[in-house]
């Protein structure tokens, strides 16, 4: 493959402003265009849902990079929405009718927070979380006299709970499922959060059926449920999944499967687009099937792989979905993948009554298929080759503290 002249990402988010940056930090000194749509330098998300959320970090410590590394690296930025791509041309449409030619395209387009198809949705003070804005907004409705309702139990619903609650917001989570996390999970650890939650003082509410927004003078005022009663609320926080934002991707005529279908190396159908983050529907050479991620980690680490193809050919994408959460009083990181239904069995090291322990999803063979550490540190890049290795493990030693990660493999003797 040609070294490109020309490279444009599209994409203001984390996966964008990292695929610039590996880009010159791996010898790239070809033309090179960000495209971002929000008027803000590329920044991170999780502090939306953590620290700077809670007021704890100013919105600049979230920022990728200042405004004068992208002058010195000589990183053209445009701000704007990339309408089109014309493949056979090699040319990206910006609003405002502003053509970009390439050699090389990333997409980085990131995700948008669902909507509920269901009346009041759309009023105000019914909040999504993605952008600075976003956050703003579910930040001024924190206090001890307000009331805050999520819809959703996943992730980013617990973490803005335990954000409120510890402003004294009076906190309702509705949940559909009979547990949250529990698609994420399973209902062995599932219950973990249900209970930490429960103990701060949140009306957990699974098996909810939630059926409208109730609505006075254009403002969010409760959340009807399926059985007729109705939830009073200050505001509503819809935290319901995100989709991601493939239609750019779609109409340019690229393969599109819950994200854009990309191969081991995350190079598109088209061979001369890559695509990083939420968007990227990976064919994962470690795990051995297709995985599109949400994560932080994902993004952060995707664009070395890209940028390495980009400038010297075919590099694969290995790491292994990691993510991480602080609620409370705990703080866990999760590495792999291992959906409710995937694994045989779970197996702990450590006490979950007291929060501190590393869990194991394990297969029917006793690999383990992902692993998450609560309130227990330095443990990941224990965990991490006995992943990747598809490790045959011993349940009894890696549910035994006392037993060094290295020697739970199963032995035959």
């Amino acid at each position: 493959m040609s070294t490109p002249q020309r490279i444009v990402v599209v994409g203001g988010g984390l996966a964008g402003a990292k695929t610039v940056e590996e880009l010159r930090t791996q010898g790239y000194a070809g033309e090179l265009t960000l495209v971002h749509r929000e008027a803000h330098l590329p920044y991170e998300r999780p502090p939306l849902s953590k620290d700077y959320l809670q007021g704890k970090a100013q919105f600049d410590d979230a920022l990728v990079h200042p405004q004068s590394w992208y002058d010195e690296h000589d990183v053209h930025l445009v701000e704007g929405v990339a309408t089109a791509i014309d493949l056979d041309a090699h040319e990206v449409q910006v609003e405002g009718g502003a053509t970009l030619g390439y050699d090389r395209l990333v997409l980085a387009t990131g995700s948008t927070p669902r909507r509920l198809p269901i009346d009041g949705a759309d009023a105000e003070g019914v909040l999504t979380l993605r952008t600075k804005e976003d956050s703003d907004a579910i930040r001024a409705t924190f206090g001890s006299d307000k009331r805050l309702v999520i819809v959703g139990g996943g992730w980013i619903g617990l973490e803005v709970a335990a954000a409120a609650r510890a402003k004294g917001t009076a906190v309702t989570v509705l949940e559909a499922g009979e547990l949250p996390l529990l698609a994420v999970l399973g209902p062995e650890i599932a219950q973990v959060f249900a209970d930490l939650h429960t103990e701060q003082g949140v009306d957990l509410r699974t098996g909810a059926q939630v059926a409208a927004i109730e609505v006075e003078d254009g403002r969010a005022t409760g959340v009807r449920m399926g059985d007729g009663s109705v939830i009073a609320a200050d505001a509503v926080l819809l935290g319901v999944g995100a989709a991601p934002n493939v239609d750019l991707a779609q109409s340019a005529g690229l393969d599109v499967d819950n994200g854009v279908l990309v191969d081991a190396s995350l190079r598109s159908s088209n061979p001369d687009v890559y695509v990083v983050g939420d968007i990227a529907n990976h064919d994962h050479p470690v795990l051995g099937r297709r995985l599109r991620v949400e994560h932080w980690a994902t993004a952060l680490n995707q664009p070395s792989a890209v940028a390495a193809s980009l400038v010297g050919g075919d590099k694969p994408y290995t790491e292994l979905p990691y993510f991480y959460t602080d609620q409370y009083d705990l703080g866990m990181e999760y590495i792999g993948n291992a959906g409710k239904d995937a694994y045989d069995r779970v197996v702990v090291r450590g006490d979950l009554d007291s929060r501190e322990f590393v869990s194991f999803w394990l297969d029917d063979q006793s690999r383990i298929l992902a692993a998450m550490n609560v309130n227990v540190w330095d443990v990941v890049d224990q965990i991490k080759p006995l992943i990747a290795d598809s490790t045959v493990v011993d349940a009894d030693k890696l549910a035994d503290p006392s037993v060094d990660y290295p020697q739970v493999a199963r032995t035959d003797d």
